[in-house]
């Protein structure tokens, strides 16, 4: 399986990679092992920080590595090494295995996986167009710079930091029945631009989001930068004007460079099933969401339908197959308002007699086993819905609410407060300029059966982030969540100025 006509980079493809999982797995399974997965990754990154246009850091990262995960007698045991070599990789398969027969002793649950089909020697490597480490840093470095030139040459910008992150994943993955060689590209270039007056200060950040795409992106196919950055200053320099927020409850129209925080805060973390049954509380806490609630919690409205994804286009937790050898899927999580999925891993699906995972085990480098991590999950638009104006024009008295900025939810994700990047007053159907100092508050459940209406598909923006946290040592994992314009009725909106004084 192919995304594009690109190919996996010849220096990680020329690997002995089959040699050192035969070495891993027949040690492995001499040894005891019921179970046993290998992998072999290289993740590479780049990050280039500008500060007016002159550049203040340009740092390369990159971690390989081998990793063999094993059951033996019900319990895990993983184990990784930095040299890619046979004896490294028995050495990896003998401490899995010693650490399951320790850790036996400790373990009050027995170790299930949910079966997958075997799926071969398959490949895979994302959609995009130009690998970004074949751009030479000078070229990166002088678009960042022309880009902050443009910011800066309005009155209203004292200053502009521009900055570029990019990734480059190659894993390979095997259990035996399936063999998978994998490539990822991801980026995300970000400006903010800060106004200093005589009262203070305020800044505005571009909202183009994190994308799986290549140096495309930048240059032409996906976003339209030039777009932005044209109409960043004005909008800053009416910021700086603009009445602080009257605390009350309005009607809401969230821009989806806005919703998709909420979304993966309240509805991404919430439904993962690691966190609603219990087992991930350390980091982010658990789920109100629990299992008990499946097919009856009415989450939203009925205009709410909400998709785990692992195979959408440009979507930073896209994959071929997980690191559980599990293929990319795409399923419902709430559907008409109603809870009826979660997300999962082969020992959670097993777990609760779901049948088959859906493909949500992630490791972040070769060092770590793999998690149950978040997918793509997205709000899906309506078929033939109204656009963003059309929304705006059936409120009398509200906000309409662009980008994302702070955010605060509770340890079950239920009790949350978000704050954006722009607030633009909705008077009779009208945008009547901006906002400042507002946030807004409420429950998961209240504030999703608030939504009336959701956008058509040309309201629909794939945002998202490179560092969701999970787990203990901690892990991130990149993930994107899609949503269109919406509509929210008689919500809570705070001054955080006024709040932050009380």
């Amino acid at each position: 399986m192919d995304d594009h006509n690109g190919q996996i980079d010849p220096e990680f493809a020329g690997l002995p990679l089959k040699e050192l999982a035969d070495a891993a797995l027949d040690q492995a399974r001499a040894l005891g092992a019921q179970h046993a997965d290998f992998r072999v990754e290289r993740i590479r990154g780049q990050r280039i920080a500008l500060s007016d246009g002159r550049l203040q850091s340009l740092s390369d990262g990159d971690d390989s590595g081998l990793a063999v995960r094993v059951v033996v007698d019900g319990t895990w045991g993983f184990a990784s090494a930095v040299d890619l070599t046979a004896d490294a990789a028995r050495t990896a398969a003998r401490q899995a295995v010693e650490v399951a027969r320790v850790a036996a002793a400790m373990n009050t649950e027995r170790i299930e996986l949910a079966p997958e089909p075997a799926h071969g020697d398959v490949t895979w490597v994302s959609a995009y167009e130009i690998d970004p480490f074949t751009v030479s840093p000078r070229e990166k470095v002088d678009l960042l710079a022309d880009w902050s030139a443009r910011l800066l040459a309005h009155e209203a910008v004292s200053h502009v930091d521009a900055g570029l992150y990019q990734v480059k994943e190659n894993k390979f993955y095997t259990d035996g029945g399936t063999t998978a060689t994998q490539q990822r590209v991801r980026l995300y270039p970000q400006l903010t631009a800060v106004a200093v007056t005589e009262s203070g200060f305020d800044d505005m950040r571009t909202l183009a989001p994190p994308a799986g795409r290549g140096w495309e992106y930048l240059t032409g196919t996906g976003w339209d930068f030039d777009a932005e950055l044209a109409e960043l200053p004005d909008l800053l320099a009416a910021k700086l004007t603009a009445p602080s927020v009257e605390a009350g409850r309005y009607d809401l129209v969230i821009d989806p460079s806005n919703l998709w925080l909420t979304i993966h805060e309240s509805i991404g973390h919430a439904t993962e099933l690691d966190r609603a049954l219990g087992y991930e509380a350390a980091y982010a806490g658990t789920s109100f969401a629990t299992l008990d609630k499946l097919g009856s919690l009415k989450y939203g409205s009925d205009v709410m339908n909400i998709t785990g994804d692992r195979t959408a286009a440009h979507g930073l937790s896209t994959i071929g197959y997980d690191d559980e050898g599990v293929a990319g899927q795409s399923w419902r999580l709430i559907s008409d308002g109603v809870l009826v999925g979660y997300q999962l891993d082969r020992r959670m699906a097993q777990l609760k007699d779901f049948g088959r995972s859906n493909g949500c085990a992630f490791a972040d480098s070769p060092g770590h086993m793999p998690l149950q991590r978040m997918a793509n999950v997205s709000l899906e638009p309506a078929a033939g819905g109204p656009n963003t104006a059309e929304l705006i024009a059936g409120v009398d008295n509200g906000i309409y609410i662009v980008g994302d900025k702070s955010w605060s939810i509770d340890m079950q994700r239920y009790n949350f407060q978000f704050t954006g990047q722009r607030f633009f007053r909705i008077r009779n159907g009208r945008l009547d300029g901006q906002l400042r100092d507002a946030a807004y508050q409420a429950t998961t459940t209240e504030f999703w059966n608030s939504m009336e209406a959701v956008g058509g598909p040309q309201t629909y923006v794939l945002g998202g982030a490179f560092n969701c946290g999970k787990g203990q040592p901690g892990q991130v994992a990149p993930v994107s969540h899609g949503a269109p314009a919406a509509l929210f009725r008689q919500v809570r909106i705070l001054n955080t100025v006024q709040e932050g004084a009380a």
